[in-house]
């Protein structure tokens, strides 16, 4: 019958399309890969990371946590976690990950001058970002979080196609041109079989520190709509407050100087 017939050539096509695509393989001694990704830049995606990584750690004291900086263009990992330096090597020749606040963590910003451009094409990118992955020792851990550069290409597939994820984060403000690329984000990543946790409204009200009136300056619902047309959660709600900026700014993220504080 014909139906059998398209279901066959359905199914060849499917076997000549997962010869392409490469295996799979853990990264060794990680137990579970969060990713943190965005469509766009610039809404708070690091700064997200960054905090989840140590309240991962903050909520159960027995966990090992770790930060991969995965954003080659633009690594924000070392001035948010207040390292600086390069990474020593182990006898087998793998970086050691710098440590701050209890978190292992590694970005290109260990490996080039802060203020050095990284003026690449996209194979050695793809090199980067596979030295970063495979070549770091990072004893054992219980959760690797992954900052992403933002949209939705040879990074992002790479890591998604190369390595067993547990799960991706959607960070997004409620900007409608900031929408439409987290919407991108999240089809992407059920398109390579990445279970989307659910998203984070960022930068969601600005509350004005003197007479306390909230003004939601990039819109106000846009990611909970967003997360309805997707059937998803909604992580996290968070406002767009100074301290978070200024905490992260300064190497001293909100979450582990400030943890009692309402932001």
């Amino acid at each position: 019958s014909s139906s059998s017939g398209d279901e066959a050539v359905r199914d060849k096509r499917a076997r000549i399309l997962s010869r392409g695509l490469p295996k799979q393989k853990p990264i060794e001694g990680v137990k579970q890969v969060v990713v943190v990704a965005s469509g766009k830049g610039g809404v708070g995606k690091s700064t997200t990371a960054v905090n989840i990584a140590l309240a991962l750690a903050a909520n159960d004291s027995t966990k090992e946590v770790g930060l991969l900086d995965a954003d080659i263009y633009g690594p924000s990992i070392p001035k948010m976690m207040n390292l600086k330096g390069n990474p020593e090597l182990t006898p087998k020749n793998l970086m050691r990950p710098l440590k701050n606040y209890g978190i292992a963590c590694m970005s290109m910003g260990f490996l080039i001058e802060e203020t050095a451009p990284v003026v690449w094409r996209g194979l050695m990118v793809m090199s980067a970002v596979e030295k970063l992955l495979r070549q770091v020792d990072w004893g054992q851990l219980d959760y690797l979080v992954i900052d992403m550069p933002p949209g939705t290409g040879d990074v992002q597939l790479s890591v998604s196609q190369n390595i067993p994820i547990a799960g991706a984060v959607i960070v997004s403000t409620p900007q409608d041109v900031a929408l439409l690329d987290a919407h991108k984000g999240a089809e992407m990543f059920r398109k390579v079989h990445v279970p989307v946790l659910g998203l984070v409204q960022n930068m969601s009200v600005f509350q004005c520190p003197k007479c306390k009136h909230e003004t939601h300056i990039f819109g106000a619902d846009g990611v909970r709509d967003l997360a309805k047309t997707l059937e998803l959660d909604i992580l996290g709600d968070i406002p767009l407050h100074v301290n978070i900026r200024e905490t992260c700014d300064s190497g001293q993220p909100v979450v582990i100087s400030q943890p009692q504080s309402d932001a």
